[in-house]
């Protein structure tokens, strides 16, 4: 039987904030494959995160297969919006949900990840976000577009170029992208889908650029919609995913572990000559250029009924 076995290997993903979301399914799939597990939290989000863990909140979500809990051996924080301590501004040093941290920014992190463990073979960057994702992109300001853009897009530039040097030939790298990048998602503003193309862009060029330095893989995968916490944010998820079951050949609800499942395969061994692709996992939302719950089709009763069928 062909398995997945990441036996001997050590991952590290990044934005893992809670027991919802892609970036937690990821790690619980290559931990189940037998994996190493490394984590990067968002700094400010730290305390909380391990408090839940270590207060059993996410024990529930922690079972693998075989009955025993999803384990990670260290926590990072880590703010990928700074490349090095020089970067972060006085008032976030000074902030409380940072006073009490030291080495979160991206090189620092790199570092001790180096000093803790030497080389990892895989590295997940499941980061986004837009401070005024709620605004039409004409309604954005330039300062909220390009915090959008440093945060979703340029982090994966960046997480590459230090951790790529720490990374055993033959490994692999993954980011999460989404179907706003190449269609127009109104409500899907502040400049986000702009950060998903440009994500989408770099991982090609990336894959070409890693590839030959590094010998590494660089893949994409564009989810569909998912009722995470950091979802919820955008304040239309349950239309989105409402108009999914509407109109994808798949009628059902996206699961976390579905995206996490097509990622082990990614970050395997046994995709050893993908690189440079975006992998749509979506149900097969992507595909389609008709709405067959569109109003304008009533006009037309038999052919809206033969499109559903």
């Amino acid at each position: 039987m062909l398995k997945i076995d990441l036996r001997g290997k050590r991952a590290l993903i990044v934005g893992i904030g809670d027991d919802q979301g892609f970036g937690w399914a990821i790690a619980k799939a290559l931990a189940e494959a037998g994996a190493e597990i490394l984590i990067g939290t968002w700094a400010p989000i730290v305390r909380i995160f391990t408090m839940s863990w270590e207060n059993g909140k996410f024990d529930e979500s922690r079972k693998l297969s075989d009955g025993s809990l999803f384990q990670y051996k260290k926590l990072y924080p880590i703010d990928a919006v700074f490349d090095k301590m020089e970067d972060v501004p006085q008032e976030i040093r000074e902030n409380k949900r940072y006073a009490e941290l030291t080495g979160y920014t991206v090189s620092e992190v790199a570092a001790q990840v180096e000093k803790d463990f030497g080389k990892i073979d895989i590295l997940v960057h499941s980061l986004a976000n837009g401070p005024e994702v709620t605004k039409d992109l004409l309604d954005t300001s330039r300062k909220g577009y390009l915090a959008a853009m440093s945060s979703s897009a340029y982090s994966f530039v960046s997480l590459l170029a230090h951790f790529g040097p720490l990374m055993n030939e033959g490994g692999s790298v993954l980011s999460l992208t989404y179907i706003a990048s190449v269609r127009a998602i109104p409500g899907y503003g502040g400049g986000m889908s702009s950060a998903k193309a440009a994500l989408e862009s770099d991982t090609r060029t990336l894959a070409w650029e890693a590839g030959r330095k590094w010998k590494l893989r660089v893949n994409a995968i564009s989810a569909g919609a998912l009722r995470s916490r950091a979802a919820k944010a955008i304040g239309m998820i349950d239309d989105m995913i409402a108009y999914s079951h509407a109109n994808a050949p798949l009628t059902k609800d996206l699961e976390a572990e579905e995206v996490a499942r097509a990622a082990a395969f990614l970050l395997s061994p046994l995709a050893s000559a993908i690189t440079g692709a975006v992998i749509y996992v979506d149900n097969g939302m992507h595909a389609m250029g008709l709405a067959v719950d569109s109003a304008s089709l009533q006009k037309n009763a038999a052919y809206a009924s033969k499109a559903k069928s």
